[in-house]
């Protein structure tokens, strides 16, 4: 056992040890951005409400700009922005109406949205001076933004009016609403009336398009032409339709099978396929390829249905969002994705850094998709081939591969192409339940462990021609891999499965509080860590010492020799579970996470904590650092992804530069005060945050001839923050009686040199005024009583005196002694 272990990694260091991290600092967070709700974009930005807040998102780097926070705290229920692109306005369940102006992030204007129920719906008309706004209560009102009073109240519709569209031609005045009776209502504005009612839908309408005559509109699945009269017809797509895109006339679409004349429309649906449909003939003429089978049910579909799509002129894009919360843009030519962004990701699981320079992060959320995020552009991949929740990740070294395991009780194995594409290479089945934990072979891609509910531990070995295969890209579909061996290791569950730097060792640890030690080859027992004293959440091999590090639900973390499996270390402060750890600085520190949502870093030689990050809300389930060993990925529950940056050089650094410029604050500061120029060191002291040198600067001025005069003109000509920051300097030197002369000549200049509407206007002088009378007070008192002492020993010396001067008679015979 011993000759195993000693494989295990080296077993000393190097001489040399990098400098210790002692502080991780956020450099970037990912968190949800769209909860739900309909987005809208101008050429850059990207509106996505999220609960409480509209958040602003940049397209290109899929970065939040800044967020639109409701003061109410109620959550936004719809929004507009004007077709200009200038004003915002989001209605909320508090029954309000706000406008934004949105790039500043600023509130304009508030006022009641006067419907009794939350407002559903809401649009601008063409000139951007009139909003509708549809609401729950089954009314419409339009408001007028440039007068800002409410125009019209129309009434009239069934249920919740969930989408109303101005006429193109604002001639013609005229509001296209639909509501819950499926149908499409059409108002004159002139007589605030519903001059038609058009049928033929049997669910609700979910998406108005009007072409570019005025007299065409498309609601999803049928098309309404109207002249004098109205001409219907049927497009039977096999999909539940939400909404619709009328291609523009002067584009070239040639590539999707769209003709030069006529009009075309794009749908998008539940099957979360994209089609274009020719008006005339009320024929499909192209439909989307997709990288996911294409459901065969005629029912509604699952995690691909399309919400929304929309197009973007000015960035010729199609935009659609999908049931899941995932937006994604397309060439409006050529249907080609440009970029998907993922706007929820759920309760995150797992995270590891991927790719090359460990540009990209895997992530395992709580569904059967993988998102795989480009971290530079926030480009999102979603990897389609589990059916049920995916429950753990492991990269191999190289970051190009990378496994999975899920409920479905299966593995995948994945490879990304130089493109940055992931594919499915290889599928492993075999357990009896879901496979929660796996692990890679560290020196090379050769095999993968997995642990599983089933308490059994599977060796899957990777044949090296599959691995050619992968990297030719000769893979089509997924391989089968196989179990070379199956173990029971554990009498519970195995929540965590680790394999040594050297490919020899296996180490597991289980909800029955034991960790064991596998031999690699044949799975066979080595030794078990026993003195957890509630299960077992993590074991990590470290990567230079014979030690296995295991983190437990009992707050606790314990390293532990490999070669005789006695406790070398114990680790206490968390206060919860301790769901992850892993080594870091080369093997010297150890970084864990808790279910509390917060991070520790402890320095193993010395047994203490170093830092205590606070970066989540909820269970920090994934934990991993990058090949450099400078960065940090954590996931938790509450829905967030952060990287941390190790910040400790940056930080010496700094504490260093400002070191140094204090001592040489400090030279400067001497020689002004041996130099005797007194206002630049007054300034100069201010300058350093620190009362007691204003102070000694203060005294020196006070012991030169006419120092009294001297310090009014330094103070006189002192900056109005100065003099703020004087002010608060010298409440604390009036609470020593050392002190107070100094802090008394101070008031006294302030007092003489500034009116009292202009010393009001101080900062902190209410707070500077009540500290100062009650010290001020007692100085007095101490003075009076110290002036009523010296004028009483001032007239006993007067008394002495008088007694000493007056002439004493000598002494007679009668009183001399011995008479």
């Amino acid at each position: 056992i011993a000759q195993v272990a000693a494989g295990a990694g080296p077993a000393a260091r190097p001489l040399s040890l990098p400098l210790f991290p002692s502080s991780y600092a956020v450099s970037r967070r990912m968190e949800p951005f769209y909860t739900g709700g309909r987005v809208s974009r101008d050429g850059t930005a990207m509106f996505c409400p999220c609960g409480t807040r509209l958040n602003v998102m940049d397209v290109g780097t899929g970065a939040r700009l800044h967020s639109l926070e409701q003061d109410d705290q109620e959550d936004i229920t719809a929004f507009a922005l004007s077709p200009d692109d200038e004003i915002l306005v989001t209605g909320s369940r508090a029954l309000l109406l706000k406008q934004w102006n949105w790039r500043e992030s600023k509130c304009v204007r508030t006022w009641k949205a006067v419907h009794v129920a939350p407002v559903a719906s809401m649009a601008f008309d063409s000139t951007s001076t009139l909003l509708a706004s549809g609401g729950c209560d089954s009314t419409i009102k339009i408001w007028d933004m440039i007068k800002q009073y409410c125009t019209h109240n129309l009434k009239g519709s069934s249920g919740v009016v969930h989408l109303v569209e101005f006429h193109p031609d604002i001639s013609r005045l005229q509001l296209f609403s639909s509501s819950m009776d499926y149908k499409i209502r059409i108002w004159d504005l002139n007589t605030s009336k519903c001059v038609a009612a058009l049928d033929g839908h049997f669910s609700a309408v979910t998406s108005l398009v009007f072409a570019a005559d005025g007299n065409t509109l498309i609601s999803v699945v049928c098309v309404l032409v109207s002249t004098d009269r109205l001409l219907l017809t049927d497009v039977w797509s096999l999909q539940s339709v939400e909404a619709a895109v009328l291609l523009p006339e002067k584009g070239d679409f040639s590539q999707l099978g769209v003709k030069k004349q006529g009009l075309h429309f794009l749908t998008a649906g539940s099957k979360g396929v994209l089609k274009i449909w020719e008006v005339a003939t009320a024929a499909c003429v192209y439909t989307q390829p997709v990288p996911f089978e294409p459901v065969e049910s005629k029912e509604e579909a699952s995690e691909h249905s399309l919400t929304q799509c929309m197009l973007v002129p000015e960035r010729n894009e199609i935009v659609t969002v999908s049931v899941e919360h995932n937006i994604v843009l397309y060439d409006a030519q050529t249907l080609q994705l440009r970029k998907q962004l993922a706007g929820y990701n759920d309760e995150v699981l797992d995270v590891k850094f991927l790719g090359p320079g460990d540009s990209y992060i895997v992530v395992a959320t709580n569904s059967p998709q993988l998102k795989v995020f480009e971290l530079a552009t926030s480009h999102c991949q979603i990897l389609y081939g589990h059916t049920e929740t995916v429950l753990a990740l492991d990269v191999f070294r190289k970051g190009l591969m990378f496994v999975s395991c899920s409920k479905d009780k299966s593995i995948r194995l994945w490879r990304m192409n130089k493109g940055g594409r992931v594919v499915c290479v290889a599928q492993g089945l075999g357990h009896a339940h879901g496979v929660g934990a796996i692990s890679c072979s560290r020196m090379k891609e050769s095999f993968v462990v997995t642990s599983s509910q089933d308490c059994t531990i599977k060796v899957w070995s990777i044949p090296e021609s599959l691995i050619s295969k992968a990297k030719a890209a000769l893979i089509s579909s997924p391989e089968a891999l196989h179990a070379q061996v199956t173990e029971r290791g554990h009498d519970k569950d195995i929540n965590s499965v680790a394999v040594s730097p050297n490919d020899k060792l296996i180490a597991t640890g289980s909800q029955d509080r034991l960790a064991k030690l596998w031999s690699c080859s044949d799975c066979s027992l080595l030794g078990v860590f026993t003195g957890h004293k509630r299960g077992i959440w993590c074991v990590q091999f470290s990567p230079v010492d014979q030690i296995l590090a295991t983190s437990s639900a009992d707050g606790t973390l314990k390293l532990w020799g490999l070669q005789d499996f006695s406790c070398l270390k114990t680790f206490e402060g968390h206060d919860a579970s301790v769901l992850k750890v892993i080594f870091v600085s080369r093997g010297t520190q150890l970084l864990s996470s808790g279910s509390d949502g917060l991070l520790k870093l402890w320095t193993i030689k010395t047994n203490e904590c170093v830092k205590t990050l606070d970066g989540h809300e909820d269970k920090i389930w994934g934990l991993h650092s990058n090949k450099q060993d400078d960065m940090v990925v954590t996931a938790s529950s509450d829905s967030s992804i952060t990287l941390w940056k190790d910040v400790t050089e940056i930080e010496q650094e700094e504490a260093q530069a400002k070191q140094e410029e204090q001592i040489m604050k400090e030279q400067e500061l001497s020689n002004l005060l041996h130099e005797k120029r007194y206002l630049k060191a007054l300034g100069l002291a201010i300058s350093l945050d620190r009362p007691h040198t204003v102070l000694t600067v203060v005294k020196a001025i006070l012991k030169e001839s006419d120092g009294r005069k001297h310090l009014e003109e330094n103070i006189a000509r002192l900056r109005k923050d100065q003099k703020e920051a004087v002010l608060a300097f010298l409440v604390t030197w009036n609470t020593n009686s050392r002190n107070c002369h100094e802090a008394q000549a101070v008031i006294e200049t302030l007092l003489k040199h500034e009116a009292p509407d202009s010393l009001l206007q101080y900062s902190g002088i209410k707070s500077a005024v009540e500290s100062l009378l009650p010290y001020t007070e007692r100085h007095f008192q101490r003075l009076s009583r110290l002036l009523q002492a010296s004028m009483f020993i001032d007239f006993m010396w007067q008394n002495m005196r008088l007694h000493c001067i007056s002439p004493v008679p000598a002494p007679t015979c009668e009183h001399l002694p011995g008479n």
